[in-house]
């Protein structure tokens, strides 16, 4: 399963880890994906949604059936 939030659309990134020495090895940084449930009343069922951090914040703040209209928006299937 690919390590991207199915909200923001974070993905990993690359860079570098530095050494003391200044030595420079590539790395990946990855995006905090948390697995989730979430109750849609107006649809009267569970959605599973795998998110970043970033967007769970997202959701408490405007809520799941907003989100999920803009989710829909964009063409994303839920």
């Amino acid at each position: 399963m690919a390590k991207v939030c199915q909200v923001t659309g974070k993905r990993p990134m690359s860079g570098h880890n530095v050494s003391h020495a200044n030595n420079r090895t590539k790395r990946r940084f990855l995006p905090n994906l948390q697995r989730q449930r979430f109750w849609v009343p107006s649809e009267n069922r569970w959605v599973r949604l795998r998110l970043s951090a970033r967007a769970i914040k997202t959701i408490n703040r405007y809520g799941i059936e907003y989100v999920l209209k803009k989710m829909r928006e964009e063409g994303k299937n839920i």
